[in-house]
């Protein structure tokens, strides 16, 4: 089963990050323009909670506010589930569907290494079966 290491060093481990004093706008501007369903929300250059796209409708649209208004500290998650690189593909999915989060950071100690969200874990293993698959396969054919 793949690591999520792995994971990263496939697809990069680029992270895409906000302060918490930034606009709730500014966030959405920067998921858009990145094309991410999620950002790290940082303090003092530290992991201080994460916003998604779910935060941002739940908290704004449905309330009825203004993104141009409210600062992302007000609306992130601050229980973040993170991963650590170490972890396998499969551990990962439990905790997806265990904590109902669609976006896990992973962690080296107390600093972000990446982020993998719960399609990049779907993906890796259908890319897994596919191999083993693939190698069946070949096996039958002699």
């Amino acid at each position: 089963m793949m690591k999520i290491y792995e994971i990263l060093a496939a697809k990069g481990n680029q992270v895409w990050s906000i302060a918490s004093d930034q606009l709730v706008y500014t966030a959405i501007e920067m998921m858009a323009e990145k094309e991410v369903g999620a950002l790290i929300v940082t303090e003092q250059d530290a992991l201080a909670g994460i916003i998604s796209e779910r935060d941002y409708t739940r908290k704004v649209i449905l309330k009825g506010k203004s993104s141009r208004e409210i600062l992302v500290k007000e609306i992130m998650t601050e229980k973040v589930v993170v991963a650590h690189d170490q972890l396998k593909v499969d551990e990962c999915l439990a905790m997806v569907s265990e904590f109902k989060v669609r976006h896990l950071p992973v962690m080296d100690g107390d600093r972000v290494i990446g982020m993998v969200s719960m399609g990049d874990l779907v993906k890796s293993i259908i890319d897994e079966q596919k191999f083993v698959i693939d190698q069946l396969e070949q096996y039958i054919r002699g």
